[in-house]
């Protein structure tokens, strides 16, 4: 009877336990703990405006946090052919954001929810260092996402821009969910669940500076990616964001409200 009850014990205390490792246990930071570790920097001059003010900087790319909608409104980064390794990186958890002031929400926001925990800068993208992998797997680099669109549709455009690095060199890429009201929401912080996600590449510079846009519904389709190009003005009227705010006003007019897929070369 008394190994029964010491028995009894220890698996309430291994419940107690595992439940408070689940619901309580938040690894440590994966920010750079000193200014000497690599960078990689992102063009000034492409950077979009931020509608909150809470702009992040990590080693290997930027955000503008947004929390009423608990995600980023916007990621952006550089993506270089050499950053495109196959090195094997061990998955880490996800945690919150220690750079965003109002905390980036919790993972668990997402248990049960029936939605992914969607990268927005790709952790593909950033095999080249552990702290650049690592860094991806902050909340405030993640959006819900439909399983089937993650898997599908939004992974083949993902690929497409990979092989964009590889082939011109160096690409700048922003990207997020599409932030309005009446969306969705889950968790006990209310993350919200864009529609429509949309990503905007460019490269080059000055007079040869180059862009394509994206918007998509958050669900899967079997279309080419083509026909989800759109100008970049229309990401900016959904989304209040001024993307290339920094460029000529006339330079900005006249690749903004254009669909220049005939500069790129597609796969998918």
């Amino acid at each position: 009877m008394k190994r029964k009850t010491i028995y009894t014990i220890l698996t309430i205390c291994c419940a107690i336990g595992f439940w408070l490792f689940e619901n309580f246990y938040t690894p440590d930071t994966y920010s750079q703990q000193t200014e000497d570790g690599p960078k990689t920097s992102v063009a000034s001059n492409l950077m979009p405006s931020s509608t909150t003010g809470d702009v992040v900087k990590h080693s290997h790319f930027m955000l503008s946090y947004n929390e009423p909608f608990e995600q980023a409104e916007w990621v952006a980064y550089t993506l270089k052919k050499e950053h495109l390794t196959h090195d094997d990186r061990k998955r880490p958890y996800f945690i919150e954001d220690p750079k965003v002031r109002t905390k980036s929400a919790d993972w668990r926001n997402y248990k049960g929810s029936g939605y992914d925990r969607g990268h927005l800068c790709p952790a593909g993208d950033r095999r080249f260092t552990k702290q650049a992998y690592n860094e991806t797997f902050y909340t405030s680099n993640i959006s819900p996402q439909n399983r089937e669109f993650n898997a599908g549709v939004w992974n083949e455009l993902e690929m497409q821009v990979r092989m964009w690095a590889k082939q011109y060199g160096e690409i700048f890429v922003v990207t997020a969910g599409v932030l309005e009201n009446g969306l969705k929401e889950i968790g006990d912080e209310d993350v919200d669940v864009p529609k429509y996600y949309y990503k905007i590449v460019a490269r080059g510079k000055g007079d040869n500076l180059k862009m394509v846009a994206f918007l998509m519904e958050g669900k899967q389709s079997s279309k080419p990616l083509k026909q989800f190009s759109v100008p970049v003005d229309e990401i900016e009227k959904r989304t209040g964001i001024d993307f290339f705010e920094k460029l000529p006003k006339q330079q900005q007019n006249q690749l903004e409200s254009k669909v220049d897929t005939g500069s790129w070369k597609f796969k998918f």
